[in-house]
């Protein structure tokens, strides 16, 4: 079963975060203005694209964990990004067939293809709402209002590679906190987020491609990253580099430096 909500039209006056992502990830749904701004970005850090793609990485396993040792079987994905399979329901659905999923993002462009994002089992439910993350409160109610989450049974809470997009004037701790409060004990929160720590350089000249590019950022440390997690129960490996949270095999080649990746991950289990 499916659930949808209209969007809005596409600005392609300038450069977006997520059709950047989906240029470093080998996609087509980008434009000529996305394309320019990430090879800025590029130039600036070439491993950019391995970051992408650990990042994705990233989510599949923790869902895999989620679901397999946790029993999670609800997800709300907010700055979902233009779809690129697997998506995050179609890995929890593999493990358990009856997971339901919200997806939310503020981009048109996701909305335009938002069907492939709702390819549900028939025991499971999808759903795509548009909202903001800088507006908590109208996210969870539309949430809410799409009824395909049950807030009596576990959530879990993904954002990856989202909050260094929140900087601090919009107080980034607190809408994680007011996202978290509605979801009962057991739920998680998974997430990772770009790190100067390894390279700061290098990171400096990213963050000012993406300010100039029309997409603010903000890139934290690791005590900084540990603050989202302030009150919930990390699982192993803590809050490590994305690409050594619990890796699924040996690396192909050479294994990537942190550096290169410059991506921080955790998992937390709310009590």
């Amino acid at each position: 079963m499916t659930t949808r909500q209209v969007g809005r039209d596409l600005d392609t006056s300038k450069a977006h975060s997520a059709r950047m992502y989906d240029y470093f990830l080998g996609g087509k749904d980008h434009f000529e203005i996305d394309k320019e701004a990430a090879l800025v970005a590029a130039d600036a850090h070439p491993g950019i694209y391995m970051t992408a793609r650990e990042n994705r990485a990233f989510m599949h396993r923790a869902t895999r964990v989620l679901a397999q040792e946790h029993g999670i079987r609800q997800w709300l994905d907010i700055g979902t990004g233009i779809p690129t399979e697997p998506n995050l329901h179609q890995v929890a659905q593999s493990v358990a067939a009856n997971a339901r999923v919200v997806y939310a993002d503020n981009d048109p462009l996701v909305l335009k293809y938002a069907e492939r994002l709702m390819r549900s089992t028939t025991q499971g439910r999808t759903a795509y709402v548009e909202a903001d993350i800088r507006d908590p409160d109208a996210l969870i109610s539309a949430v809410e209002a799409s009824e395909v989450l049950d807030f009596d049974q576990p959530i879990a809470l993904s954002l990856n590679a989202l909050m260094h997009f929140i900087t601090d004037p919009h107080d980034p701790y607190a809408i994680v906190r007011r996202l978290l409060d509605p979801l009962p004990a057991g739920s998680a929160l998974a997430m990772n987020h770009c790190t100067p720590d390894f390279d700061p350089v290098t990171w400096d000249k990213v963050a000012e491609v993406y300010t100039k590019s029309g997409s603010p950022v903000q890139f934290r440390s690791h005590s900084d990253v540990r603050r989202f997690f302030d009150g919930l129960d990390l699982i192993d490996p803590g809050i490590v580099c994305c690409h050594r949270w619990r890796p699924s095999g040996p690396a192909e080649g050479p294994e990537p430096t942190d550096a290169q990746i410059s991506l921080l991950a955790g998992v937390g289990i709310k009590r």
